[in-house]
């Protein structure tokens, strides 16, 4: 299966449009970090790329290196300031539909606050 071009009417580009307001805890020239609406743990934070990037591998792949910079250190900075650091936290970048993708918008969760369970059940 080939991989889909960005959608521009997904939700995260709406939000990045200011088209769906967000709780915004970070933001910068490249990144936008906003509570998630649905969370999974007492921390649970979305990080974006502000630009137009599908997942992980199409972000590497085409991203500027300023904007792969800024992303990974926004992460960085939006746990120590989640607060999460010390304790220990996990991050999820779901891709494509094996990685059961919702949002067609690179994202990564930040998750926290408590011990978290299994990623993926014992087989």
């Amino acid at each position: 299966m080939a991989v889909k071009p960005y959608d521009p009417e997904n939700i995260f580009a709406k939000i990045l449009r200011g088209d769906i307001p967000c709780s915004k805890v970070f933001e910068d020239d490249h990144v936008l970090a906003f509570n998630d609406i649905a969370p999974q743990a007492p921390t649970h934070v979305l990080v974006i790329p502000k630009g137009p990037y599908t997942s992980y591998d199409d972000f590497a792949a085409n991203a500027s290196d300023a904007e792969i910079i800024a992303y990974t250190r926004a992460i960085g900075k939006i746990s120590a300031a989640a607060g999460v650091v010390e304790d220990g936290y996990r991050l999820i970048a779901n891709t494509r539909e094996h990685g059961r993708q919702d949002v067609p918008h690179l994202h990564v969760h930040i998750l926290g606050g408590e011990k978290l369970p299994l990623m993926l059940p014992k087989s």
